[in-house]
């Protein structure tokens, strides 16, 4: 093959993939500035939430009336039975 041909068919295969190679890390840059804002906001959220959950009212934040206090413990609606640890059923 000449020389010609070989730089064609190199181009041919190699050139899609340099472009898409480009475009990717490009995107890549553009992705690890937006990272930075979500986990910017994500920790003003989790300090906002941090705060609201440290106050004793219960009322929501836009106002109204706050879920009630649980007064007892929740009703058991089973026993739960252990079974003896010699005795083991494997299934298939």
């Amino acid at each position: 093959m000449s020389t010609t041909t070989d730089a064609i068919t190199a181009a041919v295969l190699f050139g899609p993939g340099v472009v898409l190679g480009a475009a990717v890390l490009i995107s890549q840059r553009g992705a690890r500035a937006d990272s930075t804002a979500v986990q910017q906001v994500l920790a003003e959220s989790a300090a906002e939430r941090a705060t609201r959950t440290a106050r004793t009212d219960t009322a929501p934040p836009d106002g109204g009336e706050g879920a009630p206090a649980p007064t007892t413990a929740p009703v058991r609606l089973a026993t739960i039975l252990a079974f003896p640890e010699g005795r083991v059923r494997r299934a298939a």
